[in-house]
């Protein structure tokens, strides 16, 4: 193509986008017209007129702001058929003043072939073509034909083609994720429309988008299954709060805002369980044993008013803290297993102590956090209630002494507590995601969970629990797991919870790794599991992996340098350094230190945020990086007895380049890199 008909085509992609936004600014007037004259009507009236008035507040809230989400890259795809139609394709559906289309929601059935088209199965497309906007400007075109017979000789001149995934793909991380949906792929496709019912494991190895696929199927489910799922919610579950935040603008982006993001340690209202403890108290408490021991441990409480007075928290902090409790209660539990669960009153919670809280809270009712937050929920209510009232009674009296009402002195008192029960600002019974995130008991319409492998059993206990439907998407890869008490088998997991309804999609294309770095982690992998299968990467980056082995006494000192070295390279990237978890505090301090504006600790905006951050391989799950450097890989290997697969996890982070600096030798099964710094062969 020349460069004037490229010019030509953009000029006229540019004419129908700016057509786009206009529509978009009119349809975010009117609902913000509609919404000023829902907050602008009286606000007398009957209990069931306040309630309508609320509702159409919800409803009219969340339509400006699913507007005001889609700003960015509004369309980006066009689709020409072999009848001649064209749809433009885009994150939400418009259309113009007699309701035709102007846009069509990428969601919706015409939309799919936009994502499962191929040449040897065109699904009537002709041409499938995508946009590239910078804010509302067009700035690129990719052409795919897939039918070149149907196009004339004009529009022959008129293709354009670039890849647009690779284009994505070697783009610089933002320390968020982005959502995909311009360039997902068919087998991912095919996840994301895949049935409700049912549970759905999306089996995947690294960088095969198996997360942003899940946040695209919940999308995709609450558009086709909106009245279903909009009553109950969707419930998704990451594996930290780092990686909560890392994901919490995609479903935005797309439109979506009724979703409760939690970690497994957050799913009981008014307890955080993330307190740092022992592999092995964390492996005792998540075993299917605990089951009969919370059970003993309720069984053996006074009965009546103590019992009910008595909470969830109190129970555990008895249990633990008490060494003859704790022997009555869990008699198959061995005496090494019983001292790994004792700890002092007041410690805070653990994240696998907040399933043995949810299993006690089934047994005893609410747990202490729940009563607080209720009786705040209360007094807020009460004083706001005190507040009206007393402004009403000014109201009343001012009119009362200016002779605008004539009422009976015996009537004043009674007047004034109705009329400020007419008035009172109601306060909406808050969204389906603020209600579900409230309500322990609540069930959810579906229940998506990322890095699905490492819930333990008396995790998946209080998650089904939640979703008594078992309507559920579970992302995971068996070969990443770190702990000895996650999931071992999708089937020995469902068939337990979900007999004969669940099925598993593969996806088998690595669109984040590049093959130098796959061909590393594959050889991990291999010694890991044997039987697995190795993502393919789509793209090569001519960026070498690089190792080195330092003598301990400079291992400090060579770390530094490394991370100095490759922190220039990688430029405006994000650059991140993995190190150990039995050496996360020394190694943290040190490169603190020595490099200005490393970040570390817990605080998932500075993790996210920061140009080089310092993290440890659980911390580390589910992100992305441009370039990795990896600490001491042996001490990874030795910190668990699944150190392999936080190996293959660490090596797995990077989209460009990594680097490795080993305390000593490098352990054998990273044989495959070279030393040297990775420079572009």
């Amino acid at each position: 193509m020349t460069e004037s008909v490229l010019q030509q085509e953009m000029t006229q992609e540019q004419g129908y986008v700016t057509r786009l936004y206009e529509a978009l600014d009119r349809a975010r007037d009117r609902a913000a017209a509609e919404l000023r004259q829902v907050h602008g009507g009286p606000t007398t009236g009957t209990d069931q007129a306040a309630t309508e008035r609320d509702s159409f507040a919800r409803t009219y809230g969340a339509r400006t702001q699913q507007l005001m989400s889609v700003e960015r890259g509004l369309a980006f795809g066009r689709l020409d058929q072999v009848d001649g139609d064209r749809f433009y394709v885009g994150r939400l559906g418009l259309f113009d003043d007699d309701h035709d289309p102007l846009l069509v929601d990428w969601r919706a059935p015409v939309a799919q072939p936009f994502y499962r088209a191929t040449a040897a199965h065109p699904l009537g497309l002709v041409r499938r073509r995508h946009l590239r906007l910078a804010g509302r400007s067009v700035v690129g075109l990719d052409d795919d034909v897939l039918e070149l017979t149907a196009l004339d000789e004009a529009e022959r001149h008129a293709l354009v083609g670039e890849a647009s995934l690779l284009a994505s793909l070697a783009a610089s991380r933002t320390g968020r994720m982005s959502e995909i949906v311009a360039t997902i792929q068919a087998e991912q496709d095919a996840v994301i429309r895949a049935d409700l019912p049912g549970v759905l494991v999306v089996q995947g190895g690294p960088g095969t988008g198996k997360t942003v696929v899940a946040l695209h199927r919940a999308a995709y489910l609450l558009y086709t299954h909106r009245e279903q799922l909009a009553r109950r919610g969707v419930l998704v579950v990451g594996p930290n709060p780092t990686f909560l935040r890392y994901i919490e603008q995609v479903l935005p982006s797309l439109g979506e805002t009724e979703v409760v993001l939690s970690t497994v340690g957050q799913l009981l209202p008014g307890v955080v369980g993330g307190a740092p403890e022992p592999a092995e108290a964390s492996r005792v408490k998540g075993d299917l044993r605990m089951v009969a021991v919370v059970a003993r441990a309720v069984a053996s409480l006074p009965r009546g008013r103590a019992r009910r007075d008595l909470t969830p928290e109190h129970l555990l902090t008895l249990l633990w803290s008490s060494p003859e409790r704790l022997a009555a209660a869990a008699p198959e539990l061995s005496t090494a297993e019983r001292e790994a669960l004792r700890r002092p009153a007041g410690e805070p919670w653990s994240r696998a102590d907040v399933a043995l809280l949810d299993e006690a809270a089934e047994l005893i009712g609410e747990t202490e956090g729940a009563r607080r937050q209720r009786r705040q929920a209360d007094a807020a209510r009460a004083a706001a209630h005190a507040e009206h009232l007393a402004y009403t009674r000014e109201v009343v009296h001012s009119q009362l002494a200016a002779d605008q009402l004539t009422i009976d002195p015996l009537d004043v008192a009674p007047f004034i507590e109705l009329m400020a029960e007419r008035t009172e600002h109601r306060e909406a019974a808050g969204t389906i995601a603020e209600r579900a995130a409230a309500d322990r008991t609540w069930q959810f319409g579906h229940v998506i969970v990322d890095e699905a492998q490492e819930l333990s059993p008396m995790e998946w206990r209080m998650l089904v629990r939640r979703c008594r439907r078992r309507s559920m998407t579970l992302v995971g890869d068996l070969a990443q797991s770190g702990t000895d008490s996650g999931v071992q088998s999708w089937a020995e997991l469902l068939e337990q919870h979900a007999p004969g309804r669940w099925r598993v999609a593969e996806l088998t294309v690595s669109y984040r790794t590049p093959a130098e770095i796959m061909a590393v982690a594959a050889d991990v992998l291999a010694v890991v599991d044997p039987a697995a299968v190795p993502p393919v990467s789509a793209r090569w980056t001519g960026s070498v992996p690089w190792g080195r082995s330092v003598p301990s006494e400079q291992f400090g000192a060579a770390l530094v340098a490394a991370v100095a070295e490759e922190r220039e390279r990688t430029g405006d990237g994000r650059l991140a350094v993995v190190v150990p978890r039995s050496r996360r505090a020394e190694l943290t301090a040190l490169l603190t230190a020595a490099l200005p504006g490393a970040a570390s600790g817990t605080d998932p905006a500075q993790l996210l945020d920061a140009s080089l951050a310092v993290l440890d391989v659980e911390q580390s799950k589910g992100l992305e990086f441009d370039a990795v450097v990896i600490a001491d890989p042996g001490a990874i290997l030795r910190d668990s007895a699944r150190g392999g697969s936080d190996l293959y996890v660490a090596l797995t982070r990077p989209t460009q380049r990594l680097g490795v600096v080993a305390d000593g030798p490098l352990p054998e099964v990273l044989h495959g890199l070279l030393p040297g710094d990775g420079t572009v062969v």
